[in-house]
């Protein structure tokens, strides 16, 4: 029988296990969930503030976002952080609240509509030792692996098959989720009918880079579906054994995914405008040269003109304390962004909050802090539009300091 744990990303308490030692260092290492010794004996799980899903044997333990990102924003911006162009109708949206349930059940609908007119085969280049020629020989081969032999033949040839990227991108999806914890029946069986389509198609071994693909009109009806693919690819954490038990995990870094948004999407909110928005952009805070190491910094967001900072900005996943503040260490680290860069106005954006955009003046400085949420509750639509009026914000802000117009 299955035993289920269920956290909120932010819970700062948890229930106590009684684990091995290897069991409590295989689930530390998908990094989902930390275990504290308690004085009675067993350990306290704890969330370590990524959301997802590990399952070992027959323990499961799932932690939920908070409550101000569902699971369909959830999966919008993990999309969109790698294809601007993605919106949520490319994973056939879902009202599930659990996340990998979710996900299972949009990438099961997705596969098999990519596949329903049959798999896409594609040409491939195949080296081979054969006793007949096919193709071309590869003299060089041949002679160094095979000095004075006739046969086997060493040769290439292009052959008509399914084993491209976009099926194993597809199939390496399908097996990994059809593993994974809180995926129902039904769906395990939907996901292992696409596995046995996908007959002769290589899976992706865990850790490897996936292979590149190139979106075509041939493969068009797979663009959905590998959308979703690596999603559940990039996101899969360590799938061993401790001991004789299997482990599957899957795996979000929240504050990572909201960096990522944040970058993406305003990059393309700023591409109407001159000059160029780059991220972790590299600055040293004291001046060079000098005898001591350098305080350097990577900037999360710069928008620059001529080469010049205009805009400098940086992404926080982090909630408001209960007196309605964030962290005063962000008005530290934006200080030294503006120093460094020599700008009048930083930009600190947070994963929402209660109340709207708010600025602080610095004593003893020209420089302002803006503290902007942006609202990760609402449909896709809407989070980009907020972030289109941060991007136009920016722009006016930096136009009008006389520094530089940036707006076209």
């Amino acid at each position: 029988m299955t035993h289920s744990i269920v956290l909120d990303e932010l819970d700062s308490h948890g229930p106590v296990v009684h684990l091995s030692q290897d069991a409590v260092a295989s689930l530390e290492s998908t990094e989902l969930v930390e275990f504290r010794p308690r004085v009675g004996g067993g350990y306290e799980v704890l969330p370590r503030g990524n959301v997802g899903a590990v399952r070992l044997g027959d323990l499961q333990i799932e932690v939920r976002p908070k409550d101000k990102v569902g699971v369909a924003q959830l999966l919008f911006l993990l999309g969109y952080t790698r294809d601007p162009g993605f919106r949520l109708d490319d994973i056939g949206g879902t009202t599930d609240e659990h996340l990998l349930s979710a996900l299972a059940e949009s990438l099961a609908r997705q596969a098999r509509r990519a596949i329903a007119r049959g798999v896409h085969h594609a040409y491939v280049s195949v080296d081979e030792a054969a006793r007949t020629v096919r193709g071309r020989i590869r003299i060089g081969d041949q002679i160094t692996r095979r000095p004075g032999l006739l046969v086997p033949l060493e040769v290439t040839y292009d052959d008509y098959s399914p084993d491209v990227p976009e099926n194993q991108i597809l199939r390496s999806a399908v097996r990994l989720m059809a593993r994974l914890p809180q995926v129902g029946e039904r769906v395990r069986t939907e996901l292992s009918i696409v596995d046995a389509q996908l007959d002769g198609v290589r899976v992706i071994e865990h850790g490897r880079p996936l292979p590149q693909w190139v979106p075509t009109r041939l493969n068009l009806r797979y663009h959905n579906a590998l959308r979703l693919s690596e999603i559940v690819l990039r996101h899969q954490s360590a799938s061993t054994t401790a001991g004789d038990v299997e482990m599957a995990a899957f795996v979000v870094p929240m504050w990572k995914v909201f960096e990522d948004f944040v970058g993406t999407a305003l990059r393309t909110a700023l591409s109407s405008t001159r000059g160029e928005t780059r991220e972790q952009y590299p600055v040293n805070l004291d001046v060079r040269p000098s005898s001591l190491p350098a305080v350097h910094m990577d900037v999360d967001i710069v928008h620059l003109m001529r080469g010049v900072p205009v805009v400098v900005a940086d992404a926080k996943y982090k909630a408001e304390s209960a007196s309605g503040k964030y962290p005063n260490a962000d008005k530290y680290q934006m200080l030294a962004y503006c120093t460094a860069l020599g700008l009048e106005r930083g930009w600190l954006i947070y994963a929402r909050g209660d109340r709207g955009p708010g600025v602080r003046r610095i004593v003893n400085t020209g420089i302002e802090i803006v503290e902007w949420p942006i609202d990760l509750s609402v449909e896709p639509r809407a989070i980009l539009a907020q972030v289109d009026e941060l991007a136009s914000a920016m722009a006016g802000s930096a136009s009008s300091t006389g520094r530089v117009a940036i707006r076209t």
